[in-house]
């Protein structure tokens, strides 16, 4: 296996994404609240920045929330979980919500950050989550369809070498 897919599949595997119905979370910018989980779905109304919003589940990149007793669906990207009153970080776009692995009190409520944060004990006690392995699994596709993804998207094929080994106990 390839280092970088390695790491991907570790940190899924240790750390699958998982919401819980009822589980609060807030807008981090001012966003639409869409009918389905489209991009191009009709737009139900707009959510107010830092507005608050219960979730009802995740469907890929999208989570179906309820807000003010209207139901719908916000690009994942675009809450954050957990404390409305947290100062947010210029720039947040969400994703520290989604890669940080700290646990957030005795809540119970988990969020991930990837494999930087992992302890060499975290690694050694780790438990495979097959349903995660099997979601990643259904995001793979053919080297053709990558190759016409790239040329409707008129991208350039570029040869990135990996980086040598630090010398620190790496390969």
């Amino acid at each position: 296996m390839k280092p970088i897919f390695t790491l991907c599949v570790v940190a899924c595997l240790l750390s699958p994404i998982a919401t819980q119905a009822g589980e609060i979370a807030y807008t981090v910018r001012a966003t639409e609240l869409k009918a389905k989980p489209f991009a191009d779905a009709a737009t139900l109304r707009s959510l107010a920045e830092h507005g608050k919003v219960e979730i009802i589940t995740r469907q890929a990149s999208w989570m179906q929330v309820k807000s003010d007793g209207t139901t719908g669906w916000v690009k994942m990207l675009s809450l954050r979980l957990g404390n409305g009153d947290a100062p947010i970080k210029s720039g947040d776009s969400g994703l520290g919500a989604l890669f940080n692995v700290a646990a957030t009190g005795n809540s119970g409520s988990t969020v991930t950050t990837g494999v930087r944060g992992l302890s060499e004990e975290n690694l050694k006690n780790a438990r495979p989550n097959p349903q995660a392995l099997e979601t990643m699994n259904g995001y793979a596709v053919s080297k053709e369809a990558a190759s016409g993804f790239a040329k409707a998207g008129k991208l350039k094929s570029q040869q990135i070498d990996y980086l040598p080994p630090s010398g620190k106990g790496g390969n």
